[in-house]
């Protein structure tokens, strides 16, 4: 894992500065991406204070020139990728009837079609690496729920996404997953990580998921994962 490189999007916080932190404790280099790069930067310390490990890059999903540039900036730095974790997300939560274009136009340019512009901005150099590509989805993208119209509409298509590229990308020896989480403690909707959110997946958890598939033998390939806190808050 020495010589591996990961890019995270969204990884700032929440499940994608979880990811980092994990991945990092098992030798991988890392680029984590946030829209503003002093954010990125000020994670990247919080994560390492070996610069040579780790990489903040300023990148908006919804821009494809803007991650054709972060992937340019992580093949400068360390030379190859071949780990991309496609995390960055968002949610507002109305009855249809409420929810705005604006409203709807943010999810899904930045769950949706921000997963495809990574996908295109980082192939070319998986298929180097025969690397591997994750999208962060959600259980929204198959079970909905009351004021998720919006949300479930960009995590279905998410999920639907992920799997049609698997099938395209497994011929050049690329693997592509979803993982789908419920309940995560994170800052996301407006939550504030607690003791009460014990019962609930934490961001590590999903990191140490992760690299339970990348250490699995290449032959395999579990291309959709839900996962669920074992107890229920109730």
């Amino acid at each position: 894992m020495e010589e591996k490189v990961a890019y995270i999007t969204g990884g700032t916080k929440g499940i994608g500065f979880g990811i980092a932190e994990v991945l990092l404790k098992n030798g991988i280099h890392v680029a984590i991406s946030g829209r503003k790069r002093e954010d990125a930067e000020e994670a990247a310390k919080a994560l390492s204070d070996d610069d040579s490990k780790v990489l903040g890059i300023s990148s908006d999903v919804k821009n494809m020139e803007e991650e054709k540039k972060a992937v340019a900036e992580i093949i400068k730095k360390f030379g190859r990728l071949d780990y991309v974790i496609a995390n960055a997300g968002l949610g507002i939560f109305k009855p249809v009837d409420e929810l705005s274009a604006e409203d709807w136009n943010a999810m899904i340019d930045t769950n949706l079609t921000g997963l495809f512009y990574t996908l295109k901005a980082s192939v070319e150099e998986l298929k180097k690496t025969e690397g591997y590509f994750i999208t962060i989805s959600s259980l929204a993208g198959t079970n909905f729920f009351e004021k998720g119209s919006g949300y479930n509409a960009s995590k279905f298509g998410a999920v639907g996404f992920t799997q049609a590229a698997m099938v395209d990308l497994r011929k050049y020896g690329i693997k592509v997953s979803t993982i789908m989480p419920g309940s995560v403690s994170t800052y996301f909707n407006g939550n504030k990580p607690s003791e009460n959110d014990a019962w609930k997946i934490q961001p590590e958890d999903i990191g140490e998921l992760i690299m339970d598939i990348f250490k699995m033998n290449p032959r395999t390939l579990p291309s959709k994962i839900e996962v669920r806190p074992l107890k229920p808050n109730s």
